[in-house]
């Protein structure tokens, strides 16, 4: 079965955060963790089986910076395409051999598209696309374009997603809470029914939000209710472990497992098909989640 078909019969648990594993795991600040899974392809896998061990049905690649635009800012971007397959080779070999979709992570290029920023599109179209090409060549079930806030970017996620011939396309938006009310836009001021409306007409498989700034699980939910309203696709959701706060220098989660899962009810009655975290969340998160939807599946039973 596909990731779009188990998505539409019943609702698919995602992994977590990687950045911040990668921290836990000694990737110095500012380093690219990207690289590791060619050069520590053990660590990558670590992590990637304890999220498989905790209950998660969907792996994302270690790729989120791994478009040759932001590899080549680390030196690495001649070992882009080499990168990207190791990436999905790894998440393969997370599952052990069981069932599992492995999602092949296309992240921001880090700038600003002309004529607002530096960056040609065409520039960022060549990158994507080298990115895109080595993910499916790798055998990913999916291409995830995630973290996006501006609709020119995801588009170009998209075709190449397309152009490449990923077997399914997932595009997420990253929305900020506005400071006056419960609406969220994107940095850019897209609203989810933009977004969804833009996503549909680019073809995508399944709409899907991730980060985004003051995003709680209740506010996740009610933006799972806007994109239900504006289309019919399967939608996935995977919200922070919390607020960012700053301790010791470092950026740091606090929401516990328990906290996120308390809210995990809310976004499956929102509509939710795929569920996971972002920033912050752990295999720990997951694995409450995972229990969350055992329980929700014996009250049906």
């Amino acid at each position: 079965m596909n990731l779009l078909a188990a998505a539409r019969e019943r609702v698919v648990l995602s992994d977590g955060a990687m950045g911040t594993q990668l921290q836990i795991a000694g990737l110095e600040p500012g380093a690219c963790g990207e690289a590791w899974n060619v050069d520590a392809p053990e660590k990558i896998l670590a992590i990637q089986k304890a999220y498989a061990a905790a209950g998660a049905e969907c792996l994302t690649t270690n790729t989120f910076g791994g478009s040759p635009i932001m590899l080549e800012r680390h030196g690495e971007g001649e070992r882009a395409a080499a990168i990207n397959r190791a990436a999905a080779a790894i998440a393969r070999e997370a599952f052990g051999g069981a069932d599992g979709f492995v999602l092949g992570d296309i992240g921001p290029f880090g700038g600003l598209l002309e004529p607002y920023g530096d960056i040609p599109e065409s520039r960022v179209e060549d990158a994507f696309s080298e990115q895109a090409e080595a993910l499916v060549s790798g055998g990913v079930d999916a291409i995830l374009i995630e973290t996006q806030t501006a609709l020119e970017e995801l588009g170009i996620g998209i075709r190449a997603a397309k152009a490449a011939g990923a077997p399914c396309i997932i595009g997420s938006m990253a929305f900020d809470k506005m400071q006056e009310s419960d609406d969220v836009r994107t940095m850019m001021g897209t609203s989810p029914e933009q977004a969804a409306a833009f996503m549909v007409e680019q073809g995508v498989d399944i709409v899907a939000l991730n980060c985004g700034t003051g995003i709680d699980m209740k506010l996740a939910a009610e933006t799972v209710k806007l994109y239900r309203t504006a289309c019919e696709l399967p939608v996935m959701a995977q919200p922070n472990a919390g607020l960012p706060v700053v301790e010791n220098m470092k950026v740091v989660y606090k929401e516990t497992p328990d906290q996120m899962a308390a809210g995990l009810a809310g976004v499956l009655a929102a509509g939710a098909r795929i569920v996971g975290g972002c920033c912050g969340s752990t295999p720990d998160h997951i694995q409450r989640f995972r229990e969350v939807l055992e329980h929700e599946n014996r009250a049906r039973a």
